[in-house]
């Protein structure tokens, strides 16, 4: 039977022995978290901020919606980009409101964007990209089958004939204020003209798809004048569809080739070239990244 002393020394043994394996154990666990608080601090580092990739925001055209931008976006995602898909496009005009909606979409990003319009969308990078407060933030202007407009200059003033083949099958729809500032929108109804003037690369499934998500375009977009021309400023780069019959493949040439624009034609592509060739886009796109 053990003493009362016996006891209270066993005790005190094992206290000491408790206290020197909880200090052990502390050292252990701080020394654990000293190595990777190191470990984030480089990975989040000046180091690992050169290697960061820019965020690719992309802007859709008239007669289409967000989602034709699909296939390039999967792709830029697999190689790594963060990819915003500006959200609806209004198409209400460059001046009336498009161009401060998506300025007001890249004053919510850090760090740096490439933005990439298609076709109207072209308009709206153009301003957008000198009205945003983080202006300094983009890297690159990419135009896909787009327009690139100069100050004062409309849609109408960029299309000149022969070129564009829209004005022969447009439909007109009434649209009262203050939804379509013009009173009216503009639709190509006939799968058939979608497909000869803007898709003929594509199946005829994919056109009837993408004609009937298509949205209307106010006449306010090819009527209302640039106010700014980021590209002036802004390093950019183009592709032209050698078989765009929507904007004309002449007049997107004069355009990229008056912004001073690293030009890629795509043989045989038409004005939807960013479906039929989402991988010579993303390319174009991750080319203007890393330049």
């Amino acid at each position: 039977m053990e003493t009362k002393e016996g006891v209270q020394m066993k005790n005190n043994y094992l206290q000491r022995k408790f206290a020197s394996m909880h200090s052990h154990w502390i050292s252990r666990t701080m020394a654990a978290v000293t190595a990777i608080g190191m470990t984030l601090l480089l990975a989040t580092g000046p180091a690992a901020a050169q290697t960061q990739k820019p965020t690719v925001v992309l802007v859709h055209g008239g007669f289409s919606s967000a989602s034709v931008w699909d296939l390039v976006s999967a792709q830029l995602q697999r190689d790594g980009y963060p990819v915003i898909i500006a959200p609806a496009n209004p198409l209400r005009g460059p001046d009336t409101a498009d161009s401060s909606y998506v300025a007001s979409v890249l004053d919510t990003l850090s760090g740096p964007v490439i933005l990439v319009g298609h076709s109207y969308g072209g308009f709206v990078i153009t301003n957008a990209a000198a009205m945003t407060k983080n202006a300094q933030n983009v890297q690159a202007l990419v135009y896909v089958a787009a327009f690139i407009p100069d100050v004062g200059e409309r849609g109408l003033d960029l299309t000149p004939l022969p070129g564009s083949q829209i004005p022969q099958v447009l439909q007109v729809r009434p649209c009262p204020a203050p939804y379509c500032p013009a009173g009216v929108e503009l639709y190509i109804d006939s799968p058939a003209d979608f497909k000869n003037v803007l898709a003929a690369d594509l199946s005829t499934q994919q056109v009837s798809i993408l004609a009937a998500d298509q949205r209307g375009v106010s006449a306010n977009a090819n009527t209302e004048p640039s106010e700014f021309a980021a590209w002036h400023t802004v390093p950019s780069f183009a592709i032209v569809p050698t078989a765009d019959n929507a904007i004309g493949t002449a007049n997107e040439l004069f355009m990229a080739q008056r912004a001073n624009a690293k030009t890629v034609k795509v043989q045989g592509a038409t004005h939807f070239v960013l479906m039929s060739q989402p991988k010579t886009v993303a390319s174009v796109i991750e080319a203007a990244a890393g330049r």
